[in-house]
């Protein structure tokens, strides 16, 4: 089992616009035929996502069209960090939390019984589990714009030691995809 955060990120290291936005990514659509999610869900368990990376989920995938919502579009457990009371979801398996991500990683890894554990973001998210030694991976989809300012990738100073490289190969003409282990 790993602990992977798999995003797609600006060249400049920002997962989302000063607004919180995702426009400039989805002016790919779905992104290139190559795109390796498929197979990365396949051996997803558990995802995490913080509460500004659900909001949006909800907002942009599952209730865009209010008069036809999409189902959830996750079939594994999802464990929502925040403080504030969010929306739910009908027949989804999502898992409202709070504090300490040591003890839900815990709970996560059990429910996930051996399948990787997605960190799905946001960027701040992500760095608590790299602080207590529980991301194992990084894997990126590198767009190719510049966003000058947004939601940082990793608001972390990763130097010593230093990341990894497992991996790095095209997505279609556009993407780049970067692996890197810790």
């Amino acid at each position: 089992m790993k602990t992977q955060y798999f995003t797609a990120t600006s060249l400049d290291g920002y997962i989302a616009d000063e607004n919180n936005s995702l426009d400039w990514l989805m002016q790919f659509g779905d992104g290139p035929e190559e795109n390796s999610y498929s197979a990365f869900i396949n051996e997803v368990g558990a995802i995490a996502m913080g509460s500004t990376t659900y909001e949006w989920v909800l907002d942009n995938d599952t209730f865009k069209d209010p008069d036809a919502p999409k189902p959830w579009p996750y079939e594994q457990p999802c464990w929502i960090f925040t403080t504030r009371d969010l929306r739910r979801v009908e027949g989804a398996d999502i898992r409202f939390v709070k504090g300490d991500v040591v003890a839900v990683h815990k709970e996560m890894a059990a429910v996930a019984a051996g399948k990787n554990i997605w960190l799905a973001g946001g960027g701040e998210l992500v760095g608590q589990f790299y602080d207590h030694g529980l991301l194992d991976e990084l894997i990126l989809s590198i767009a190719p714009v510049t966003l000058g300012a947004g939601a940082p990738l990793l608001p972390r100073q990763i130097v010593k030691p230093s990341l990894k490289l497992i991996s790095c190969k095209p997505l279609g003409d556009l993407f780049l995809e970067v692996r890197y282990s810790l």
